[in-house]
């Protein structure tokens, strides 16, 4: 095996669940539906863990038809894996409950990590760790209502630099039964922009050695991921936005984890345009509508098609094709012998950064204050 792999890079254990390599798809809101965790799955030969996106516990209780169609997964996805957002104990603890009874899932990751103001503004994702007796109730509620099934959960740093949460939550987390916990390296007011903390992933890692903790945070290439396993000794890690428009970097992630770090993968504008196509085809299938489903695709034109020359008219139109016809007609006026070009492996997505948290009114006086937090702060929708 390659001196560049870490030797921490063991099989990740999620329960009863092995996870070779471990690498996991991030969730994130309308992009890691059925039809992207299908790309990414193939392109890494059915080995990581691939999660839904956020899926609202109340919406699930209520059976909401949106959020019942979220939670589908394909035969071939094992184990099966959703996030769930939730603020009530009591609501969080009755969806795990569905999912455990009536076998929708075979893992279940909370989100405590999620800093977009409709969110915060309610107490819920990177907000709620503040509130250290609410993050135990749920993680307690979650743990027990789940059975057998192992329950994870993904954080942020804390709210600011002047709010840190991540080691109390980490604590909690393992006296309430958590499974696995990854961290993304920023704090909510960081949303995505400046440079994830990496030192902080090591920090927890230290200081929760008794379950596996995973990091998050500037993975865009394969061997971002073995260095930050390397420079943290998490043990494995969760990759989001690196992967916008390059499903195939999973690909990359298994061979470099499998000691193989020539088998990168650099597509033609030929071999990214049939990705594209396939991605709104399963998009059309899944939706049961190829026009819906080629409009939901638009967001990842821009993403697909970075480097390459293209031309700002054309990328214009194919971000507003609406049947899978025109979408192919237009990529097949590119030039489409153009190779993988230079630089398309570093950032994208959201870049953002030094925003205002929006917190409920009185959030941060008092960490153990949790009055006002009531069953009404749940989201009602799942997605994005």
């Amino acid at each position: 095996m390659s001196e560049s792999v870490p030797s921490a890079a063991a099989p990740l254990q999620i329960g009863p669940h092995t996870v070779v390599p471990p690498v996991v798809l991030a969730p994130m809101a309308g992009i890691t539906n059925a039809p992207f965790r299908t790309l990414c799955r193939e392109f890494s030969g059915g080995k990581g863990l691939f999660v839904s996106e956020m899926i609202t516990t109340r919406a699930l209780v209520e059976r909401n038809e949106k959020t019942m169609q979220l939670i589908h997964f394909d035969a071939t996805e094992k184990p099966r894996s959703i996030q769930l957002y939730g603020v009530d104990p009591a609501t969080v603890g009755k969806a795990v409950r569905m999912i455990a009874e009536e076998g929708l899932a075979d893992h279940i990751d909370l989100n405590f990590g999620c800093p977009v103001p409709k969110v915060t503004r309610k107490g819920g994702g990177s907000a709620l760790p503040y509130k250290r007796p609410l993050l135990r109730a749920i993680l307690r509620e979650a743990v027990t209502g789940a059975g057998d099934l192992p329950v994870t959960m993904k954080m942020r740093k804390g709210i600011n630099d002047d709010h840190p949460t991540y080691l109390d939550a980490g604590r909690i987390a393992v006296e309430e039964g958590v499974t696995a916990i990854a961290l993304h390296g920023r704090t909510a007011a960081q949303h995505y922009g400046g440079t994830a903390d990496w030192e902080a992933i090591a920090r927890l890692k230290e200081h929760v050695p008794e379950i596996p903790v995973l990091g998050n945070g500037d993975i865009w290439s394969a061997d971002d991921a073995l260095r930050m396993v390397r420079e943290t000794g998490c043990d494995g890690v969760v990759v989001g936005r690196g992967c916008l428009g390059r499903p195939w970097l999973f690909a990359d992630l298994v061979a470099a984890f499998e000691g193989r770090p020539e088998a990168v993968a650099r597509p033609s504008l030929r071999e990214v345009a049939d990705v594209m196509v396939r991605h709104a085809t399963l998009l059309g299938e899944w939706i049961g509508d190829e026009s819906r489903g080629v409009i939901d695709f638009r967001k990842h034109v821009a993403w697909y098609l970075k480097g390459f020359a293209v031309g700002s008219e054309m990328r214009k139109r194919l971000a507003i094709t609406s049947s899978l016809a025109e979408l192919r007609s237009g990529l097949d006026e590119l030039d489409l012998d153009q190779p993988w070009p230079t630089g398309a492996d570093g950032p994208r997505g959201r870049t953002s950064g030094n925003n205002r948290v929006v917190l409920p009114d009185g959030w941060l006086k008092d960490p153990y204050d949790c009055a006002g937090v009531t069953e009404d702060a749940e989201l009602d929708t799942s997605g994005g």
